[in-house]
């Protein structure tokens, strides 16, 4: 079932599932690669992709390096700004944001975010810690940034069960 902060417009769902499923089919090179199970692309209002980067947490030695992140930061870099308000610009992600991932969205001026599996089904899968995320697509909503999420699940669980059973790096801090 489709999580949305905003009625529902099934042109704007209908386009996020092609994206998603599409990021879901890529996110598997990227992952052999050596990449964590997250893919990331940046759209702008034309759907002219902008930036599109995986997780590369473990291959990079940075935890901040989250596939949101990465996207962001080399939109940032195209588009020679550090506001990218200006730029009416659409996130796109396998899985949805963690805390930290769901900060950085917030400051950067992304006006949209469509994102695949939910953080619970993230967990149960794989034992990430996506973080306490209290009513954040309410605070979302409040400061007018869209969200549609869970989007083509299947797709993305299916890559997640395939990135565990392969033995891929889990990160996480111990505590």
């Amino acid at each position: 079932m489709t999580v949305c902060n905003e009625q529902i417009n099934l042109e704007k769902l209908k386009k996020a599932e092609q994206i998603i499923l599409e990021l879901q089919a890529e996110l598997k090179n990227y992952i052999a690669a050596g990449s964590g199970p997250f893919l990331a692309a940046i759209y702008d209002e034309n759907d002219h992709l902008i930036a599109k980067t995986a997780n590369s947490v473990v291959s990079e030695n940075c935890s901040h390096n989250h596939a949101e992140m990465n996207a962001i930061k080399a939109a940032e870099k195209v588009l020679n700004t550090y506001d990218l308000s200006a730029h009416n610009l659409k996130l796109y992600v396998t899985a949805e944001p963690c805390i930290m991932c769901l900060g950085g969205i917030m400051w950067s001026g992304i006006k949209e975010v469509y994102y695949g599996v939910s953080s619970k089904r993230v967990e149960e899968i794989t034992g990430f810690d996506e973080g306490f995320k209290p009513d954040w697509l309410n605070e979302f909503a409040r400061r007018g940034i869209k969200v549609y999420g869970e989007i083509a699940t299947e797709a993305g669980e299916k890559v997640l069960h395939e990135y565990v059973a392969a033995g891929r790096k889990v990160y996480k801090p111990e505590r």
